[in-house]
């Protein structure tokens, strides 16, 4: 099994650990580092080309689905959010998932799962309720 690089973006401190606890301690994971804002997700995606990127779809400056627009070609992405109504346009603007941020913790297993589905190029429109 080869092993599945991971970015994560996010304003978030709070969220950026969670993240980092769970997808981090995933067997054939590895986090590749995290970004707070867009610019810094733009150069290490250049630099280390995750297989999958997490991205918060509200951030300052330059949003989710900017940053969704501008690498969908270049890494896999995985949009979290607490806006469920984002669903639907960041499927249309390349993204393979989409995860509500408030069941990070609760749904842990099915975010795994999602981000394994996305490193393989497979969309699954599983947002959680």
């Amino acid at each position: 099994m080869s092993v599945i690089t991971v970015l994560i973006v996010d304003d978030s401190l709070t969220i950026r650990a969670m993240l980092e606890e769970i997808l981090g301690r995933e067997p054939g994971f590895r986090l590749i580092g995290s970004a707070a804002d867009a610019e810094s997700a733009l150069r290490m995606i250049a630099e280390h080309r995750p297989d999958v990127t997490t991205i918060d779809i509200a951030m300052p400056g330059a949003d989710g689905l900017s940053l969704l627009d501008d690498v969908h070609l270049r890494t896999h992405a995985v949009m979290l959010t607490s806006q469920s109504g984002s669903a639907p346009d960041s499927f249309d603007r390349g993204a393979l998932g989409f995860f509500d941020k408030s069941r990070i913790v609760s749904d842990a297993k099915k975010l795994v799962k999602l981000v394994r589905t996305a490193a393989d190029g497979k969309a699954t429109r599983y947002a959680a309720a």
